[in-house]
């Protein structure tokens, strides 16, 4: 895997990775859970891609409030998971920890322009 020299960029990719890795053995009657929550970690990389990507800097807000939703809704699914048991404790921290430094990221990015507008 390539380094991407944005870093929170980098975080949703290994985030990503993570997601594959660790909800591996999720039951069938589950499965719907995973597929929502690796859906949702790939439109969360594209809009960050995107955000990158744009000047504007009205739209780049729009799409980082879009990121911060993203991430809330995955935030729900791992809960949702955990809270069906269908990961582990272990998991559910090594997930959780992961997306706390992402919406760091996002969070911090976002407020660098908001306060540039004031």
């Amino acid at each position: 895997m390539t380094e991407e020299k944005f870093r929170v960029i980098q975080l949703t990719r290994e985030f990503i990775l993570i997601v594959d890795k660790e909800l591996d053995n999720f039951p069938r009657k589950d499965i719907e859970i995973k597929a929502r929550l690796r859906n949702t970690c790939f439109d969360l990389l594209e809009i960050l891609y995107k955000a990158n990507m744009i000047e504007n800097i009205e739209k780049k807000k729009e799409l980082l409030e879009i990121a911060i939703a993203k991430v809330k809704i995955i935030d729900f699914l791992i809960n949702l998971s955990f809270d069906r048991e269908l990961i582990s404790n272990k998991k559910y921290l090594r997930l959780g920890t992961k997306l706390e430094e992402m919406i760091r990221y996002i969070t911090g990015w976002l407020k660098k322009y908001v306060n540039s507008k004031e």
